[in-house]
């Protein structure tokens, strides 16, 4: 029969979809749930701070997005059709001269057409039903994302109504590695000030990068939870990073993941190796969907913002902490006005 998706659904009046970010970020709220009890704290971001001891581990997606989306006109390969045809290019992900990109408007481009940004002449390759494509470049990854931060637009989600003037405020503090269509935004309520009032404490920083791409905007289509099908993201882990959590668990203190984004890096690659608990260096794409019945390796605790109804990552925390306790929590979350998704307010599973 399988497990329906219908399961994870929950109302939420769009008036409480966050539509820019909290300033300072740090003062957005903070629910706070004991996954074992069920008990609830209401408290502000910042107050992080006293739910972290000393020698806690926060992993962070240190992943940096870029500007993902461009608008280009088709150059057909049937000379017949002159009419001009404004094509928007997505691009997902690069290698080499090639990029996998969403198009809209995408059947109105076949393989062979080329796709003039406007500075940059993009070949279509390859095509599918779903308008994903593969385009090939002229030039290489490097070239093709300094022309995107020049002229493509921030690729925030559908449900922001207004792109954010500056790419800041779509990206974490601790940004440092280009590659992402969609920031990690767990870990927009950090701040520079709280990130050194914890390190004070203790409290101990690793990075991790996965690259968020496809799968953040491929809602779940099908009937039930086995049918879905998860798309790669590339992860890296150095050989230190993985060294230093693997003592941290070893000496059990608690790892406490910054966001979904990070539980499936350390996850995924837990998993890799299902004879061993242990993580390693690794480069390398992750597909993992956690569903509910699954067994975390690694983390022990888990930040997060308030995820789509039927989504993937709203099923990732029913997974950690009981799909009949997140709901709970989200319905409570909602009665008393939390802000939702990306912008929105946090929560703190520990």
């Amino acid at each position: 029969m399988g497990t329906p998706i219908s399961l994870f659904d929950y109302h939420l009046p769009p008036e409480q979809i966050a539509q820019e970010p909290m300033r300072p970020r740090d003062r957005s709220r903070l629910l706070v749930l004991d996954r074992n009890t069920g008990v609830i704290v209401h408290k502000r971001f910042f107050e992080i701070a006293d739910e972290l001891c000393s020698g806690d581990v926060l992993v962070m997606n240190d992943t940096k997005v870029f500007r993902a989306r461009l608008r280009g006109e088709r150059k057909s390969k049937v000379r017949s059709q002159k009419s001009k045809v404004w094509i928007e290019v997505f691009l997902l992900r690069g290698e080499g001269r090639e990029w996998t990109a969403l198009l809209r408007q995408g059947r109105k481009v076949d393989v062979g057409d080329a796709i003039d940004l406007g500075g940059l002449v993009a070949e279509v390759i390859e095509k599918s039903e779903d308008g994903v494509a593969t385009l090939r470049f002229d030039v290489g990854v490097d070239q093709v994302l300094a022309f995107t931060d020049a002229h493509g637009e921030i690729p925030v989600p559908p449900y922001v109504e207004k792109v954010p003037d500056r790419l800041d405020d779509y990206q974490t503090v601790y940004a440092r590695n280009v590659g992402s269509v969609a920031a990690p935004t767990a870990g927009f309520h950090f701040t520079p000030e709280l990130i050194e009032t914890l390190k004070a404490k203790g409290v101990q920083f690793e990075f991790v990068t996965l690259h968020v791409g496809i799968g953040t905007f491929r809602p779940v289509k099908s009937e039930t939870l086995e049918e879905h099908e998860m798309h790669c993201e590339l992860v890296s882990i150095s050989r230190p990073t993985a060294d230093r959590i693997n003592a941290a668990k070893r000496e059990g203190r608690r790892i406490i993941a910054v966001g979904t984004t990070t539980v499936r890096a350390l996850e995924g690659v837990a998993a890799l190796d299902p004879d061993s608990p242990r993580l390693h260096e690794v480069l390398t794409d992750v597909n993992l969907f956690i569903t509910p019945g699954f067994h975390f390796k690694v983390i022990d605790g888990l930040i997060t913002n308030f995820h789509l109804p039927k989504s993937t990552l709203i099923v990732l925390v029913s997974a950690f902490a009981g799909r009949e306790r997140v709901l709970a929590v989200y319905n409570e979350a909602v009665r008393l006005g939390y802000r939702f998704f990306s912008f929105g307010d946090a929560m703190f599973v520990r």
